[in-house]
C-alpha cells in the first residue's frame, strides 16, 4: 500500500525562485511516467513551483549541461534565478553550468541526492579493461538510447568521466560560486538484498569503495551543506532507485518524500 502524507496548508515548500529537477544517468524525462515518483507531487502541493530539465541520458557532462542551460533559459521567464535539484550525474552538470557556463548569477541553489562528486573507484578498475570491450558496450549503449531520444549519446566519455581520477581533475577546476548555495545527501543500502536491480552493483562498490546505495558510494555524495546518509528504518535501505521514489512505495520503511520536503523547505527558510 503506497503511503499517504498529509497536506500542509501552509504551504511551506514554496520558494521564491521556481525548482528545476535534473535526472541523473540512463534516463530520460517523460512527462507520462514521472522518472521522481510522488515526490513532485507533494511539493507542489506545499506551494512549489516545478520544471524538469530534458538532457541525454548517456551525454557528456558539458553537452547535457549546455543543454540543460538552455532549458533553464527557456522556461526561467520573468523569474530571477532558479533552484535545481539533481539526482545522480545531474548533481555534476548542476555544478558545471554554474561554474563554467556563466550561470551563476541565474541560479541560487543546487541539491544533489546521490551525486558522486568524487567519482567511482570502480569505473576506474572498469577503464582498465581492454578497449575493445568498452567500445563493445559503448557501441550498443549508444545505439539504443539514440533509438529513445538521445542525441549524442556518449559511454565510452561517460565511463571516462565519472571515474574517479577524472573527478579529481573535475573538483580542482569546476569551483563553487560562493553566492550559490549547496547541500547534498546520501543514501545506503543495507545489504546487497534491499534492492534486487542493484545486488551485484552493490556488491562491487562495497568491495571496493564500502557503503553505498547500489551506484554511488556514500564517501562519493557529499558536497557542500552534507545533511547525511539517508539509510530508512528498517533493515533495506535506501537504494540509488529509492532516492528519487522510482517505485512509488516506502518498502524502506523511510517516506523519501520528506526528505526532499526538508530540503526545499529549507531553501525558503534562506529566502531562495
Amino acid at each position: 500500500m503506497i503511503a499517504k502524507i498529509k497536506i500542509d496548508k501552509s504551504k511551506s515548500c514554496s520558494t521564491k525562485y521556481p525548482i528545476i529537477f535534473i535526472h541523473g544517468t540512463g534516463v530520460r524525462h517523460n512527462d507520462f511516467l514521472n522518472f521522481w515518483g510522488r515526490i513532485p507531487k507533494a511539493l507542489t502541493d506545499r506551494g512549489a513551483t516545478i520544471f524538469y530539465a530534458r538532457s541525454d541520458a548517456f551525454g557528456t557532462l558539458e553537452a547535457n549541461a549546455e543543454s540543460i542551460k538552455e532549458y533553464i533559459l527557456e522556461v526561467i521567464g520573468d523569474s530571477e534565478k532558479v533552484n535545481l535539484i539533481a539526482h545522480s550525474r545531474g548533481g555534476l552538470e548542476g555544478r558545471y553550468l554554474i561554474s563554467k557556463l556563466g550561470m551563476a548569477e541565474k541560479v541560487a541553489s543546487l541539491s544533489t541526492i546521490s551525486t558522486p562528486h568524487r567519482g567511482s573507484k570502480t569505473l576506474e578498475i572498469f577503464r582498465k579493461f581492454p578497449g575493445f570491450i568498452i567500445h563493445a558496450a559503448a557501441f550498443f549503449v549508444n545505439f539504443y538510447y539514440r533509438i529513445f531520444g538521445d542525441k549524442k549519446p556518449d559511454f565510452f566519455t561517460f565511463v571516462k568521466q565519472i571515474s574517479s581520477s577524472e573527478c579529481e581533475k573535475f573538483n580542482a577546476e569546476v569551483i563553487d560560486v560562493p553566492q550559490v548555495y549547496y547541500q547534498s545527501y546520501a543514501m545506503k543500502m543495507k545489504n546487497a538484498f534491499s534492492d534486487i536491480l542493484l545486488f551485484f552493483p552493490y556488491l562491487v562498490l562495497k568491495a571496493v569503495e564500502g557503503d553505498n546505495d547500489g551506484i554511488v558510494a556514500v564517501n562519493s555524495a557529499a558536497w557542500g551543506d552534507f545533511h547525511g546518509v539517508i539509510t530508512g528504518k528498517k533493515n533495506r535501505g535506501v537504494s540509488h532507485v529509492d532516492s528519487v521514489d522510482l517505485r512509488r512505495t516506502d518498502s524502506s520503511g523511510f517516506d523519501i518524500r520528506k526528505t526532499y520536503i526538508e530540503l526545499v523547505e529549507r531553501l525558503v527558510s534562506k529566502g531562495l
